[in-house]
């Protein structure tokens, strides 16, 4: 079958990993759309609104917020077509300069197609893979965005069944416009693992500040203190 297919292509793209890292509390790899109902416009509105959000104040501070336990990221894009493109491959966030480099490269790489159809089961399937080559962190979350259903290729459900998400923590940034009911579509869809959540933005206009909510509810989540043995910042005591 020619999903299966893909699958097995997706597979062998893991290559070897980064060296594990004691100091590393979160994976976070972002994937953004790049797919046919994207014009030019949005496709630099979700390029520009994802480097500022990075860049944000309270973005900046929750990356740093756990002194020697950093972050990595990587960033990718997506629609219909292999292989995705790496914008940002796995980069440890240990100071703004590692930031202020990767909010660079995710606004001066050469921009794609924007004509290929909405392969969100394919988008998920390469966050996998990607995220097996990820640094060794404590927690690692894939962060989908989009404004469309899945309307190629294999759906979400067989890239849950056929990729490895083990530990991985699946969120959503559902850009509202091109179809009303896509926050629902996500939610019930693509969000997978415990603490999921799907962060809604109003258009693309909106996606700068939706992308910095998302990623200040990742970075400060509670879980995530827990599992390097910090209290939670509501704890007493």
């Amino acid at each position: 079958m020619k999903a299966q297919a893909t699958i097995a292509a997706a597979l062998a793209l893991a290559g070897s990993s980064v060296p594990a890292d004691a100091g590393c509390r979160l994976g976070l790899a972002l994937g953004l759309d790049i797919s046919a109902s994207i014009d030019a416009g949005e496709y630099r509105l979700q390029r520009e609104g994802l480097a500022r959000a990075l860049l944000s104040p309270s973005v900046e501070r929750l990356f740093f917020a756990s002194g020697d336990y950093w972050v990595a990221i990587a960033v990718y894009e997506w629609s219909a077509r292999r292989p995705e493109r790496v914008l940002v491959d796995w980069t440890p966030a240990r100071t703004r300069a590692d930031l202020v480099r990767a909010a660079d490269r995710i606004v001066t790489a050469p921009y794609g197609d924007t004509i290929y159809p909405t392969a969100l089961g394919q988008a998920l399937g390469f966050g996998s893979i990607l995220l097996r080559r990820a640094p060794d962190c404590a927690r690692q979350t894939l962060d989908i965005s989009g404004d469309g259903r899945n309307n190629h290729s294999y759906p979400p459900r067989t890239a849950y069944r056929e990729f490895p998400f083990d530990g991985v923590t699946v969120n959503g940034l559902a850009i509202l416009g091109a179809e009303p009911d896509i926050v629902a579509y996500y939610r019930d869809e693509v969000l997978h693992g415990p603490g999921a959540f799907v962060e809604a933005a109003d258009d693309f206009h909106d996606f700068e500040p939706a992308m910095r909510r998302k990623l200040e509810r990742e970075l400060g989540a509670p879980e995530i203190a827990m599992t390097l043995g910090h209290p939670r910042p509501d704890a007493g005591g």
